[in-house]
C-alpha cells in the first residue's frame, strides 16, 4: 500500500517546545500553531489511507512543500518564484517542516516516525501553499 495525500494551508515548521511553570514544577508543550497542522495532517492522512493498520516495517517519505509567496513581492519575483527561479532558501529550515509533518501521521500512516528511513523533501514557493505527501514501504 502506498499512502499518498495532498494537505491544504500553509506548511508549519516543528515549533521549539515551550516551558511553563504550575505549581513549582516545569512543564514542557508544544505550540499551538504546530498542534494545529499536526492535526490537519492526521486528519488528511486518515482521510486517505481509510480504515487500515498503519505500516510497522521502514518506509520512504516523499514530501514537496509549497509555502506562500510574499505579498509584499513585485509582480516579476512572484512570477520568477512561481516559475522555480526563487526559491524559498530562509527559515523556516526543511527539516522543521519534514518534523510536524512525520509527527502528524504518526499512528495513522505508520507506527512511529522513527521508521522513516528515507526522505524526500522539496521547499518551493506556490500559488496554492500546501504538501504532497507520498509514503511507501521501504
Amino acid at each position: 500500500m502506498i499512502a499518498s495525500f495532498i494537505i491544504d494551508g500553509v506548511p508549519v515548521a516543528k515549533g521549539r517546545p515551550r516551558l511553563t511553570t504550575r505549581g513549582g514544577f516545569a512543564r514542557a508543550y508544544t505550540p499551538e500553531k504546530t498542534k494545529r497542522f499536526e492535526t490537519m495532517v492526521a486528519d488528511q492522512a486518515r482521510a486517505s489511507v481509510g480504515p487500515v493498520d498503519p505500516y510497522t516495517g521502514p518506509v520512504e517519505v516523499e514530501a514537496h512543500f509549497a509555502v506562500p509567496i510574499p505579498k509584499s513581492w513585485p509582480k516579476r519575483d512572484k512570477l520568477a518564484a512561481v516559475a522555480g527561479t526563487i526559491r524559498p532558501a530562509g527559515k523556516p529550515d526543511i527539516d522543521n517542516y519534514l518534523k510536524s509533518l512525520a509527527d502528524g501521521m504518526n499512528g495513522i500512516v505508520y507506527v512511529d516516525d522513527s521508521q522513516i528511513v528515507s526522505a524526500r523533501i522539496t521547499k518551493r514557493y506556490g500559488e496554492e501553499p500546501g504538501v504532497a505527501v507520498t509514503v511507501r514501504p521501504a
